[in-house]
Order: structure tokens, then sequence, then C-alpha cells
């Protein structure tokens, strides 16, 4: 499901040699393997540790005298830390959980207090928090979302949709539908609002772009660095904000070049307004032929984040999430059977949430949905977790990353005390930013701090990193915190390991071995 590399290139040199184009617009980017592919560097790493090699005898004599003073096991608890867990849905396109007789609000609160997941996700219409330019009014089950959010201590994503097949008329509001124009593109039984007739909104009518972007900075006004956002999703073209409107040929644009250029132009928009919160873009195939090779390209060269909506899907998705730069992260949805047993999907005893469950885990997921395709209700997702516990409760122990210093050596060299921490990752995922490891004291003195390289540790291998204490200083006592910074942002990383964690989240260094 992806343009005809080449037919794209053949279109290309035509349009090029009749000076329809110059060369200088084009972004498309053609398909191609992730796994070492020139992304850039990645977020810059500030206050960069040494990590390495550390020879113990001469002539490299890096930690002379160096020995295992502690080592630590690891954890099977469930870790609540930014940039990884499983997400809770309280309302997809088909709108949010409904219930004779029981409001909305209690709905979601059923939903956001469940103790499966640690973070929330909202998916909803432009028009379901704007009606009029210039101010934003939030639908009842938006203001619910963030109320329960904060009422669990539990943070949030969310995508506003600007095309929604799900429901009757426009995604957008009535005050830009009234000033733009549209495309039809036809009607179909393959998804979407029964015997609706769907219209694509010209997206780069000057009035839609000026529209949005003052939408989207009202938004991050509000939301960008707020303590609760987790990410937010790009604003792609098409059904459902995925960048397509499959099953429909072709697109509302007169050409490639002004889709690309429409959605570039509303990506680096988000990307400017959303400073400090992660952008989320999905890795779909460029069915429609609107710029989403570009888009993609952008968002992991600006150090934000990829996913997918559902987990069976295209190779060229699996190769993208599966191979992506190490410091990005993975959110990956796909709806959960309710327990009811025409939802199973029972093949050889084994549930095809089960099934999905395992392809998460060989993705290396970030994040994954805990969540019933349109029949969002927490008593569904309870139906099916009390007959099968299992893979959730496994994947709960697994996504993301789970670091902890497996192996802590002492030296001493010029009077002064060094460590060299041997930091593993657990988790199926890399870290998604950069980790942070600071020593300090019991006062809150910091003694060392120093950053690892984005994306370490990795799920296989140890990353060692080695700090110096001033002198006179001794290594026992002391504490070892450890932090993750995504867009020059710190968030408290909890260490994934047996032994005693302080309430702080550190770990006190002390004789263990």
């Amino acid at each position: 499901m992806r343009l005809n590399r080449r037919d794209f290139l053949s279109l290309a040199a035509s349009m090029t040699a009749a000076g329809f184009v110059s060369k200088s617009l084009y972004g498309f980017v053609p398909e191609h393997n992730w796994e070492k592919y020139d992304f850039g560097g990645g977020p810059k790493v500030k206050d960069r540790l040494n990590q390495g090699p550390f020879p113990t005898y001469p002539p490299e004599q890096v930690v002379p005298g160096s020995d295992v003073v502690m080592a630590t096991t690891p954890s099977q608890r469930v870790l609540n830390n930014f940039g990884m867990g499983l997400v809770t849905y309280v309302c997809d396109e088909a709108g949010p959980p409904k219930k004779t007789g029981v409001s909305v609000e209690e709905l979601i609160d059923e939903l956001a207090v469940l103790d499966l997941t640690h973070k929330l996700y909202i998916r909803l219409d432009w028009k379901d928090i704007q009606s009029k330019p210039g101010n934003l009014n939030f639908c009842p089950h938006w203001d619910a979302a963030f109320k329960s959010a904060k009422k669990y201590n539990k943070k949030i994503g969310f995508r506003i949709q600007l095309m929604n097949p799900e429901i009757p008329g426009h995604a957008i509001p009535d005050f830009v539908a009234e000033k733009i124009d549209f495309v039809k593109l036809g009607k179909t039984d393959k998804i979407g609002y029964p015997n609706k007739i769907h219209y694509a909104p010209r997206y780069d009518n000057p009035y839609f772009l000026d529209a949005f972007k003052d939408l989207d900075k009202m938004l991050a006004d509000l939301y960008n660095d707020s303590s609760l956002v987790e990410y937010v999703d790009t604003c792609m073209y098409g059904f459902w904000g995925e960048g397509h409107t499959w099953p429909f040929q072709g697109n509302p644009f007169p050409d490639y070049i002004t889709a690309e250029k429409t959605f570039v132009t509303m990506f680096e928009h988000q990307a400017q307004n959303w400073t400090k919160t992660p952008l989320v873009t999905n890795t779909q195939p460029d069915y429609s032929q609107v710029g989403n090779s570009e888009i993609l390209d952008r968002t992991i060269r600006s150090n934000n984040w990829i996913r997918t909506d559902t987990i069976y899907i295209e190779n060229t998705q699996i190769e993208a999430l599966s191979n992506r730069p190490a410091w990005v992260s993975a959110v990956i949805e796909n709806g959960i059977s309710d327990g009811t047993k025409e939802s199973l999907n029972l093949i050889n005893g084994v549930s095809g949430t089960d099934r999905i469950i395992s392809h998460v885990m060989d993705l290396g997921a970030n994040y994954y949905s805990i969540w019933n395709w349109h029949r969002i209700r927490a008593d569904r997702i309870l139906n099916y977790y009390k007959q099968f516990p299992d893979m959730i409760n496994l994947l709960a122990r697994k996504i993301g990353y789970r670091v902890r210093p497996s192996w802590i050596w002492k030296f001493e060299k010029d009077g002064h005390q060094g460590l060299v921490f041997g930091i593993v990752n657990d988790g199926i995922a890399p870290v998604p930013g950069i980790l942070r490891l600071t020593v300090y004291d019991d006062n809150k003195n910091i003694l060392a701090s120093g950053c690892l390289d984005a994306g370490y540790p990795k799920p296989q291998g140890v990353r060692q990193a080695q700090v110096i204490l001033p002198k006179g200083i001794d290594w026992k006592g002391l504490k070892v915190k450890a932090e993750i910074e995504v867009k020059d942002k710190l968030y408290p990383v909890e260490w994934s390991c047996r032994e005693n964690i302080n309430e702080d989240g550190s770990l006190t260094l002390s004789p263990l071995i």
C-alpha cells in the first residue's frame, strides 16, 4: 500500500522537465531498511559520562584496583516510568464509553482507576473541543479524562482527528467547514458510519491551515510541558488522522507536491509548538500519496516518536517499528477481546489477544493499548482479563525499558574514589531518550552526574559508565538515581531491581556481592 517508486520517479522527472516543480520541493523518502539508516545523531547528550572501556591493569590503568563491590538482580514488579507502559483508552473514534443509566464521567473514571495500566488515552474530533474561532470549549469526556488522569496520577496521550468516518458529518467545526471546499471520496461499507458519503476537506485551504495552527497553538499553550500529558499524536491526513483514506483511491489535492507541502507545514507547526511533549507519528505507508514518508522522516530527525494503529499490518510498518533508532519510542495500538465467546478468537487454546501481545513484544514496544475497540468499558476489559490474565501480566512486566545498575565497580585514582556502573536493561525496548545518572548524599548534595549515550542501555548488553567522586568522599552509603531526558525535560526513573529502592526511586550504595 505505497506509491510505486518507479511510477513516482517517472512522474517527478516529467513534472520537473515541464517546469512545474523544483527538486528542492521534494521530500519524498523511498522505502528503506531502518537498521543503521542515517537519521542523524539523535538527541544531543549533555554531560556525557565516560563509557569505557575501563582497563584495570598497566599500561592502561583507567580504573586501577577496580573491583566489583555491589550487584543487583532484576525485579518483576510493574514500573511506572515515563516513555513506557500499558495504556487504557477512555475514548476512541466511535466516542466515549456508553452504558444506560451511567454517566460518561462515571464510566471514564471506572476505566481510569484500573490498576492494569498507568497511562490513559483519548481520541476525539476537532469539533469536540472547539466550536468558534479563538477559544477552546472541551466536550464533557475530554474534561472527565483529564480530571481522572489527575485524580489517579496517570499521564494521558491524545489525538485530535481532522477526519472521522465513524460519525455522521464532518470532524472539523462548522466555522471551518463553511469556509472551505470538500472533495467527495464516495461511499463504502468497509469502514465507518453506515451509508455515509465521505468527503475530504481541502487541508491546503489557507483558512483551514490558519484555523488548524490556532487550534494547535491553543492546545500547546495548555498542555505542552504539562505534568498530565505523556504524548500527542501528529495530525495526519485522512481517516482517524492515520495518513490515508483507504479504500478510496487518490486524495483531495491537485498534485503530490501540494499534499506533501501541506502536511509538512502542519507537522512543522506542531513541532514548533510541542517543544517538551513528544509528538507521535503513524508509520502508515503512503497509500493516499500525501507525503507520509517525509513526515515520518522529520518525526525521527526531530527526536519525536512513532506508532502503529494495529499490529497485523503492512510489513513496512513492522520494519520501521522494530528497527527504529534506539532513542525513539514505539506506541502500539490494537483492540483486545471483551471476554465474550465471539470475541476471543481461540485457536489451539490461544486467544487472539494473547497472539497480539506476543507480537507487541516481538516489536520491542514502549506502549500498548488495553482497549475494547469501539466498545470501550472497564467491565469488558476486566471480563477478558479475569479469564486470560497471564499475557497481559507478562507484558506489564516486560514492556518498555527496565534499567538497573547490575554491576558496580569501585576504584581509586589520584586520591579520588571512582565508580563504574554496569547498566543493563531487562525490558524489551531501548531507553527512548537519554538516561542520566546522579550520585548524591543524604543531604541531597550532588557529587557526580552525567548521561549515557541516547537510547542506552539497550535490551541486550551492558552499558558501562564512570563517575569520579570528590576527594575524601567514600562511596558507601551514597545514593544513585536515574532520570530520563526527553526533549530537554527530565523525568524520574524507578530502578528495576529486587534490592530495596528508596522512596525517591534511588538505590543506596552498599557492599552487596
